[in-house]
């Protein structure tokens, strides 16, 4: 199987339980470019998501980097493409339905439902992420203080940013 028509298809399949955004794929998007298929390197997939993340616009940049990586403007036109068309199609009918539907009850449990899941997906998502990229005390350390501060503070998230940017300069992370 072709580079290219692997790319669409994984990432199209990915595209369906992507409840949350892409950000909650991070760990099986990561196994499947880093480990599987071997398209980039740890390292690279820890750059393109903080890329994706300072980034304005759409959270699946980092789908569109990789695709970027394995096969240029085309790899990053087809990974875009893949990421987006399932889930856009089943969203869409899923919204109809459920905005036919005249039992208020069941449209709010059902919203409610879908949004516990993408949180769930995400927090999962960023735990799997911080295991495979944290490789030292300090680094947990302070994957743990940005959570705290984050739920604790009203702190922009820029200083957190400015912080762990300072904190890999010093070289402690």
């Amino acid at each position: 199987m072709s580079v290219l028509l692997s790319l669409f298809l994984k990432l199209s399949a990915f595209s369906l339980i992507a409840f949350g955004g892409v950000n909650a794929l991070l760990p099986s998007l990561l196994k499947l470019s880093v480990y599987q298929e071997q398209w980039i390197d740890l390292q690279t997939f820890a750059d393109y998501f903080a890329i994706a993340q300072a980034a304005p616009g759409p959270n699946f940049m980092t789908v569109t980097l990789i695709g970027w990586h394995v096969y240029g403007v085309l790899g990053a036109l087809i990974a875009t493409f893949a990421i987006a068309w399932p889930s856009s199609i089943l969203v869409y009918h899923l919204q109809r339905l459920i905005l036919g539907m005249k039992d208020v009850q069941k449209k709010k449990s059902i919203q409610y439902a879908a949004a516990a899941l993408a949180i769930g997906l995400v927090l999962s998502s960023a735990w799997q992420i911080a295991l495979q990229i944290n490789h030292s005390y300090a680094a947990y350390v302070l994957t743990i203080v940005t959570i705290g501060v984050t739920v604790l503070t009203r702190w922009h998230p820029l200083y957190l940013i400015a912080l762990g940017a300072a904190l890999g300069m010093i070289g402690v992370i």
